[in-house]
């Protein structure tokens, strides 16, 4: 059987004036101000890049350094890539369509390693085995750390696609695996497309794991660049081809997503679908599931478990521990706020809006996911210290730093969401009189609630792991457990860090549980 897939709500005269029509103010205007908060470190490379003349800057980009760390780079995302989009549908099928045993425990073991930071399982990794520094260390700790990227939008996806589909299919003699082929993955690609998109802009972004396993890609040589020199032309057009990497990896999750929607004109099958029974693959399928947490989940707290028993350096401090844990929270909890908000409009534009004004905006948005955490951190430094010094090293600035670098996580989960609300449901709203806030406020976010509030509790998370942005934009004397956990291992503590870093994981353990039980 052959599926037809069209936009949502496209097929209709509706659709198809929805999709030409102008976004609103009430969703252009804050979109507008999203989309130029990304830009903003944009404009700063661009002084800095240029200030030495063009001829200088081409020199940089065609030095032979340059393009080996262009081929170094791009190796380990589509590496990484490749092995989260494997294992992050593949949990998925097994976890929502399969009769695996335990399949909730599975479900939210599958995101607990939302919690570890890349760097922490890097420095888990390494110490064990030593050998495996290098490509090899940062492919393995940046897979276990990114694949819950691809597997929560892709399982949440194989919850809302329709099963009747699945039964037509296999009424004309398709079998289950050709079914999930031709039927289930097709209405799958926009959800693990955009999960592969976020891995990608990640593991360009990263910056600790990197470090910690001591493979050259352009974050590290960029900060090497900062640190070592007064010259940030190099490190400044090095982060430009970083936003043109951004732009690219954007452009093409958009052509490989389509024009397609999957929405749903009612609720749909009032039974859940059935489980495909695995027989003899069961006891392969645990295996795997049981692999995937151990080498994510179990062996990283083992390690720090180990500094923690046996490491003599180690210096409990439970009032400083307990003070960096509540500076986590905050300015986590602040950070994901004003992401959301803000990725809320961006995200309805880009779901329900064509147009080449709705994609310049979805790309700006991830303008800033790309760059290292210390250029968006400069960036914003220098413009506060130029035009809005009142805000240098204070919070509001530090909350803008997280927008710019999180901003896609929210705006990902956003637009996922709105595309499975069913459009109709919006015309038949503003038919009845309703203005553009209201359809905003009572039919679009309550349908796309649970998808929103899935990116808030990501971008929750990854704030509390960032690290090189809240070192140089916290207010002074405000220490977070990832600064706290990096200044003990900077100097080779690694007894004394692991306690920040255990706490940083139990923290982030929180949100990673309840948002992998919510959708088990």
């Amino acid at each position: 059987m052959t599926t037809t897939l069209r936009p949502a709500g496209a097929s209709t005269p509706a659709g198809r004036r929805r999709a030409r029509r102008r976004p609103p103010a009430v969703l252009l205007v804050p979109a507008t101000l999203a989309a130029a908060l990304a830009l903003l470190p944009l404009g700063y490379l661009a002084v800095r890049a240029l200030e030495n003349g063009p001829g200088y800057a081409w020199d940089v980009l065609a030095a032979e350094r340059t393009v080996e760390l262009l081929g170094r780079s791009l190796g380990l995302t589509a590496t990484v890539v490749a092995l989260c989009l494997l294992l992050g549908v593949s949990l998925a099928w097994l976890t929502v369509r399969t009769a695996l045993p335990a399949a909730r425990l599975w479900t939210v073991l599958a995101t607990l390693p939302l919690a570890v930071p890349s760097y922490v399982a890097a420095f888990a990794w390494v110490s064990a085995a030593p050998g495996l520094a290098g490509f090899t260390g940062a492919t393995l700790a940046l897979t276990l750390a990114c694949f819950p990227y691809v597997y929560l939008p892709t399982a949440a996806a194989l919850r809302r696609v329709d099963p009747a589909q699945e039964e037509a299919a296999r009424s004309l003699g398709l079998g289950a695996w050709r079914t999930f082929a031709r039927v289930t993955l097709p209405q799958l690609r926009p959800a693990a497309a955009g999960g592969g998109l976020l891995v990608a802009l990640y593991v360009l972004s990263d910056f600790g794991a990197v470090s910690i396993m001591r493979y050259e890609t352009f974050t590290r040589a960029i900060h090497t660049s900062y640190r070592a020199s007064f010259d940030r032309t190099p490190a400044a057009v090095l982060s430009c081809l970083l936003v043109v990497l951004t732009v690219l990896l954007v452009v093409g999750e958009n052509r490989s997503r389509g024009r397609a929607g999957h929405a749903r004109t009612g609720s749909g099958t009032a039974r859940p679908p059935l489980r495909l029974r695995l027989g003899r693959w069961t006891v392969p399928a645990l295996a795997w599931c049981t692999a995937v947490a151990a080498a994510a989940v179990a062996f990283p707290l083992a390690t720090l478990g180990y500094w923690i028993a046996v490491g003599n350096s180690a210096t409990w401090e439970p009032a400083r521990l307990w003070d960096a844990v509540q500076n986590t929270v905050t300015v986590a909890g602040l950070g994901a706020l004003a992401t959301v908000l803000l990725a809320l409009p961006v995200g309805v534009i880009a779901a329900r809006y064509r147009g080449r004004g709705a994609r310049l905006l979805e790309q700006a948005a991830y303008a800033g996911h790309a760059l290292p955490g210390i250029t968006v951190a400069l960036a914003l430094v220098f413009f506060s210290v130029r035009y809005a010094y009142p805000l240098y090293q204070q919070l509001p600035l530090l909350v803008v730093g997280y927008v710019v670098l999180f901003l896609p996580l929210a705006v990902s989960a956003t637009r996922s969401a709105v595309l499975q609300a069913p459009p109709v449901l919006e015309d038949a709203a503003r038919s009845l009189g309703r203005r553009p806030l209201q359809v905003l406020r009572e039919v679009t976010v309550p349908l796309a609630a649970p998808g929103v509030a899935a990116g808030a509790a990501l971008t929750f998370v990854v704030i509390m792991k960032e690290l090189p942005a809240t070192l140089l934009l916290r207010p002074t004397g405000m220490d977070t457990l990832a600064t706290r956990l990096w200044a003990e291992t900077t100097v080779s503590a690694y007894a004394a860090a692991a306690p920040y870093a255990a706490a940083l994981i139990l923290v982030a353990a929180v949100p990673a549980y309840l948002l992998g039980r919510h959708r088990s």
